[in-house]
């Protein structure tokens, strides 16, 4: 059983003293696949350390998070164009649009979303959207971006079950993570009607633990909760949860 977790902070500084033996225990639970989003610039040194000591395991990003779109927004866009021309990435993200902190940059935010979009279809990759409290700023960059070139994944979809279609129309699977196990997450309400084929695995770590470890430290082994909770809803085996998801990452990654 090959578990792929689609979105992990494997560089974050709270694994910083157990890092190698968090991600050990995760590949020993089944959880051999790590797809890791970039923040900014300040985390590609640390991306490009955890890709050399797990060359079999973890695979990058390149992309600016909403949330770090500042001042200096452009120059951390030069970087990204300037890291995806020197190297392999398997997605520009995670990118999007972020309204829940802060509202000062959106002018910004919708730029730099639009030019990562554009980014990904240069290289003919996918993309990995962040959004937060702005599905309708998103879905009107993808109705003026959409193509067949355009797809991704909708990064921890908390969305309804028509904003769940309307992403999905725009070629995007829908992450989906410890959220689903919570009592006020809503998604777990309408996910039997979504097919299996849209959905991906995540964690998010460090952050959205599943249930019961809510609160604490997220980490990839945690999947194994997430992936018990999809069983019951398709009421499938979790041996064909993993190798469903598994295969719709392959499909979007390419590996």
């Amino acid at each position: 059983m090959i578990i792929t977790d689609t979105h992990t902070h494997l560089y974050s500084e709270e694994f910083d003293q157990d890092r190698d033996e968090m991600i050990q225990r995760a590949i020993e639970n089944g959880v051999s696949r790590f797809f890791i989003p970039a923040i900014d610039s300040s985390c590609t040194a640390a991306m490009y350390d955890l890709e050399k000591n797990y060359p079999e395991h973890v695979f990058l990003m390149m992309g600016l998070h909403p949330t770090y779109v500042k001042e200096n927004y452009l120059e951390e866009l030069q970087h990204v164009e300037e890291e995806l021309a020197k190297r392999k990435f398997y997605a520009v993200g995670e990118i999007g649009i972020d309204l829940y902190w802060d509202k000062t940059h959106l002018p910004e935010q919708q730029i730099a979303f639009r030019k990562q979009i554009q980014l990904a279809k240069q290289y003919k990759l996918p993309i990995v959207i962040h959004c937060r409290e702005a599905f309708d700023e998103i879905f009107e960059i993808l109705e003026d971006e959409k193509s067949a070139d355009l797809f991704g994944i909708f990064h921890c979809f908390t969305g309804t079950y028509e904003q769940a279609l309307q992403a999905i129309s725009y070629n995007m699977k829908l992450g989906i993570g410890g959220v689903i196990t919570f009592k006020n997450g809503k998604i777990d309400q309408f996910l039997n009607q979504i097919d299996l084929k849209h959905i991906v695995l995540e964690t998010d770590s460090p952050y959205l633990a599943p249930i019961p470890f809510r609160g604490k430290r997220n980490e990839s082994s945690y999947l194994l909760n997430v992936i018990d909770k999809l069983a019951a809803i398709y009421n499938l085996s979790a041996k064909d949860i993993a190798n469903i998801t598994t295969e719709n990452s392959r499909m979007i990654f390419g590996i």
